[in-house]
């Protein structure tokens, strides 16, 4: 069996190179150049450029050969996700399962990917999504990972979870997508706010009470859109904000820290140089919560030292000068 995987970035690549162990691989990159170099070379000359990728990874940059195969993997990040499904729905059928690996919400629609896939293409295909702590960096280097494999179908999700699953990359299965989806993107938000803590200088007790806060306003994100509260202690909630929030692996860890040190958003984003998808997330959380009334103050408070430019120390002020209260 070929399985095919939209998009050639780091996530993408560790995918491919976990998947080749079973079946051939067949990845697509918009940059032909990208192609040739794969084809070639067999290494991504952008992304985990340091490991050589086995030769049954082949790369293409027509995206209409990739659905001669069932299972489409998606690593397109979330704010081009629904442009390029206009641009391939001519191809998809009904044979197609499309995996989903990106995490966040579309700005101003607020959606998640699953809704953006049944938006564009119906709610009778088949859709899933790949969540939880796992960065790219260390999965290509098999070392020990667990994730959690969620569809609506949960026959699906088991057969998702055979496909994936290896002696080093252990995949659980959950019939709670809108609950997988929600806690993979408030997590790159709190990330976030981890990073600039550490960028100023703050210590341990300060990063604890952020991330245990944090996870009281994943809870209620998660219980106004009726997920299972049990998602939240699992590894699309707990288990990824805790490895999106404590490493330098990650992307969204690393911005907050260029920021906290003194940069501008886009400064950070430059050094950083991937798509950080927790920027536009957390716009589009603050819309959420303001539409629903949801006391979420952590995150609001990195979505205006993202987006109005407030000061990083005068938001710790400001989640400090809070009025007192109860824990729960």
């Amino acid at each position: 069996m070929e399985i095919s995987i939209l998009g050639a970035g780091s996530w993408s690549t560790a995918i491919a190179y976990l998947l080749s162990e079973k079946y051939d691989v067949l990845m697509y990159a918009r940059n032909p150049e990208d192609t040739e170099f794969i084809n070639n070379n067999h290494k991504n000359r952008k992304y985990l450029k340091d490991f050589d990728l086995p030769k049954n990874i082949k790369a293409t940059s027509d995206i209409q050969k990739l659905f001669k195969n069932r299972f489409i993997v998606n690593g397109i990040p979330t704010q081009s996700t629904r442009s390029v499904i206009k641009e391939f729905k001519t191809y998809f059928n009904k044979e197609n399962v499309y995996v989903n690996l990106s995490k966040g919400l579309e700005l101003e629609s607020h959606n998640r990917i699953s809704e953006i896939f049944y938006q564009e293409l119906g709610k009778d295909n088949s859709y899933a999504i790949l969540s939880g702590p796992s960065h790219a960096e260390e999965v290509i280097k098999k070392m020990p990972t667990a994730i959690v494999c969620a569809s609506n179908d949960l026959k699906l999700a088991k057969e998702i979870q055979e496909i994936f699953n290896s002696d080093w990359f252990r995949v659980y299965t959950s019939e709670d997508l809108v609950g997988v989806e929600l806690g993979g993107a408030i997590k790159n938000t709190l990330a976030f706010g981890i990073g600039i803590l550490d960028g100023l200088g703050y210590g341990d007790n300060t990063k604890a009470a952020v991330i245990t806060r944090g996870i009281n306003e994943m809870n209620r994100l998660l219980e106004k859109f009726n997920a299972d509260p049990k998602t939240l202690n699992g590894l699309a909630g707990v288990g990824d904000l805790i490895v999106t929030a404590t490493s330098i692996n990650s992307r969204n860890y690393r911005t907050g820290l260029l920021i906290g040190q003194g940069k501008n958003m886009q400064d950070a984003i430059n050094e950083v140089n991937m798509v950080v998808e927790g920027i536009p997330t957390t716009k589009a959380l603050n819309q959420l919560a303001n539409q629903y009334n949801l006391d979420l103050p952590i995150t609001k408070e990195i979505y205006k030292i993202l987006y109005e430019n407030k000061d990083p120390n005068d938001s710790v002020a400001s989640l400090m000068g809070r009025t007192l209260k109860s824990e729960f």
